[in-house]
């Protein structure tokens, strides 16, 4: 049997460029080269796309722009092509099939939907969160209502457009003191894994958060703040969900932010969680109650704040979670059996036998 060629498409015009780069180095490395060929597309961040061969190291530090063998490359929508269109420096193009595209990306423009959209067009299959889960769960505005509609217990918040802000500022900060008590969250509701999120214990913290967020998006977020255990729960499949024993996270920073995320090994990861064996369960069945609420499919970890008095608040749902040496996500799936080599084929297994739209 020929092998499946596999496309990783990584980087992308994002805050969390540099992230991606990462995760995808992870990836490429541990795609099985015995039953996958691997083409690999970076995307700058200035939004060019290109057909590269550059080593994992130079994809995880950025020197792969560089590279003179790049080539500009692009998915076709149209699924009569079905694969990569690489044009060549003679001004001929070629076209490279795919079988399965793995679109590395966090973040804007790629974790949003917006990627995803393209290959349901290209008729490509794909891996993780289709269109509507991706946008809704990217959304942290979109997914708090959703999650309040079904009754999964998360923080109180409330919300606003920037223009509505830069319209009416005092009106707005009103709204948000009428419905929080300090301190608050304030985060872009579109930004990805903790860009441009504060925190506000005064008014006039609240204001320059404030002035932060609305340079990531054009909708703000706020929350009140949750004193509890973070943990997180990684959760795999189609129609068939499985979710990990959670894991927990002790911040190097106060919350954590994008720095403790992805730029700090200081932060603690405990697998198993620090909790009860009752709250272990109730995290994994809330993370598969709102994983088939958001229509995920292939992979997301969910974000939970477990309070002293049992509470299970769900925080977020990130449907491309980091693939770094410290996320999460391959952690808790190597802890429940899954290592790297495995969980990826069994991803790209996922994403073949995904009924797309």
């Amino acid at each position: 049997m020929s092998k499946k060629r596999i496309a990783v498409i990584f980087g992308g015009a994002s805050s969390e460029h540099e992230v991606s780069r990462l995760s995808s180095a992870y990836i490429i490395n541990s795609i099985d080269k015995e039953k996958f060929d691997v083409v690999t597309i970076g995307i700058t961040k200035d939004g060019r796309w290109f057909l590269t061969n550059a080593p994992t190291d130079k994809i995880a530090n950025g020197e792969w722009e560089n590279d003179t063998n790049n080539k500009k490359a692009f998915i076709s929508p149209a699924p009569t092509v079905g694969g990569l269109v690489v044009l060549n420096s003679d001004g001929h193009s070629e076209v490279i099939k795919l079988d399965v595209v793995f679109p590395v990306l966090h973040g804007k423009n790629g974790e949003d939907g917006t990627v995803q959209g393209l290959l349901e067009l290209s008729k490509i299959p794909y891996v993780g969160c289709g269109v509507a889960a991706s946008a809704c769960c990217m959304d942290k505005v979109f997914t708090n209502i959703m999650l309040r509609d079904s009754g999964i217990d998360e923080a109180d918040f409330t919300w606003f457009y920037t223009y509505e802000y830069k319209r009416s500022p005092e009106k707005c900060i009103e709204q948000v003191e009428n419905a929080l008590a300090y301190p608050i969250f304030v985060k872009p509701a579109n930004a990805g894994s903790s860009v441009g999120v504060n925190k506000a214990k005064n008014r006039e913290q609240l204001i320059n958060a404030i002035e932060i967020a609305i340079k990531e998006d054009s909708k703000i977020l706020f929350e009140e703040n949750i004193i509890g255990k973070e943990v997180e729960c990684a959760v795999f499949g189609n129609e068939d969900i499985f979710a990990s024993i959670p894991g927990e996270i002790a911040p190097a920073k106060e919350f954590y932010d994008y720095e403790a995320k992805y730029q700090s090994a200081s932060s603690e990861l405990y697998i198993p969680a620090k909790i009860s064996d009752e709250l272990i369960e109730k995290v994994r069945e809330t993370a598969k109650k709102s994983y088939h609420l958001f229509g995920c499919a292939g992979l997301t970890r969910v974000d939970f704040f477990v309070t002293e008095d049992g509470r299970v608040l769900l925080n977020e749902l990130n449907t491309l979670p980091g693939f770094t040496s410290i996320s999460m996500y391959p952690k808790l799936m190597a802890n429940c059996g899954k290592e790297g080599k495995q969980l990826i084929a069994e991803l790209i297994d996922l994403a073949l036998n995904k009924n797309m739209a």
